[in-house]
């Protein structure tokens, strides 16, 4: 969490282009924001949030180590996979019974996760793969994310009981697969060699374009069962904020007096999670409420 740039953050995220509507048409959301940090934590990153409003994602120590966490109210608890060096919880299912996220093995390579009933299974990606991260998951069970093939280049997936399928676009380069609701659509963040990427949702058949208008870039990162999706967009000057799809319409946000603001996960209950950037570089959580 030390360097945005590092492994732990760029494979949550990729940046997009284009679509029809404009966000200036769209008739005005209120958004009300809440700090979130973990006691004692130098960086805090909210990834997902269940419908009774539990958080998960993860926490940077004064020691540099970073870990999985759980929110619940007040209630902290940590999440670290037995077999990581660091764990990152990058989800949790609309019903708050499971948990997915990645953790840094001792080779440096990323593994999926999923944690349910306090146990801890591994998400490898297909055979081959030669790393995987698990970013999202419904209450079906059913989770994606990417792997990366033997060539580095990474592929959306959608794991179904024990079967993959790869999930990429036509022209895709390097596609993350970032949330599934319980109809089993799907968004993906890809990127293709006329743009730094681009952002489609899947209903099993087709995939369909929808980007945040006017952007530079962005990046898709999460859905919920009606169909809203939050985004994270690049403005002109290279700098992140925050875009709600809903109702067909697009609404860009900011944490108040953010450096910059990049949203994570949303559920059913009107609420989107992620984290901001403070003047000093550091990043800390948040919370948003919309109506």
């Amino acid at each position: 969490m030390k360097n945005r740039k590092s492994t732990l953050y760029v494979v949550g995220f990729v940046l997009a282009f284009m679509v029809a509507a404009t966000a200036a048409d769209a008739p005005r959301l209120n958004f009300k924001f809440t700090t979130v940090e973990v006691p004692g934590a130098i960086q805090t990153s909210v990834q997902g949030v269940d419908n009774a409003g539990v958080m998960v994602g993860s926490y940077q120590e004064k020691s540099l180590a970073v870990h999985g966490f759980m929110l619940n109210n007040k209630k902290l608890t940590t999440i670290d996979d037995p077999k990581g060096t660091v764990t990152v919880c990058r989800n949790i299912n609309f019903k708050g019974t499971a948990i997915v996220g990645y953790y840094v093995n001792s080779a440096q390579a990323l593994v999926g996760f999923l944690y349910k009933s306090g146990k801890f299974t591994d998400i490898p990606g297909p055979t081959g793969a030669l790393s995987a991260a698990a970013f999202g998951i419904n209450d079906k069970g059913e989770i994606v994310g990417y792997f990366q093939d033997p060539n580095y280049v990474a592929h959306g997936f959608v794991l179904k009981g024990t079967t993959y399928t790869t999930l990429d676009p036509h022209r895709s380069i390097n596609t993350l697969a970032n949330g599934i609701n319980n109809e089993g659509n799907i968004v993906l963040a890809w990127d293709w060699k006329n743009c730094s990427a681009c952002s489609s949702l899947y209903n099993g058949k087709t995939y369909k374009l929808i980007n945040v208008p006017g952007a530079a870039g962005s990046a898709v990162a999460d859905l919920n069962n009606a169909g809203d999706v939050v985004y994270t967009w690049q403005d002109s000057r290279n700098k992140l904020h925050g875009a709600l799809l809903h109702g067909g319409k697009y609404y860009k946000f900011d944490f108040p007096k953010a450096v910059q603001t990049f949203p994570h996960g949303i559920n059913d209950r009107h609420v989107i999670v992620g984290e901001y950037q403070l003047p000093s570089g550091l990043w800390q959580g948040f919370k948003a409420t919309y109506k």
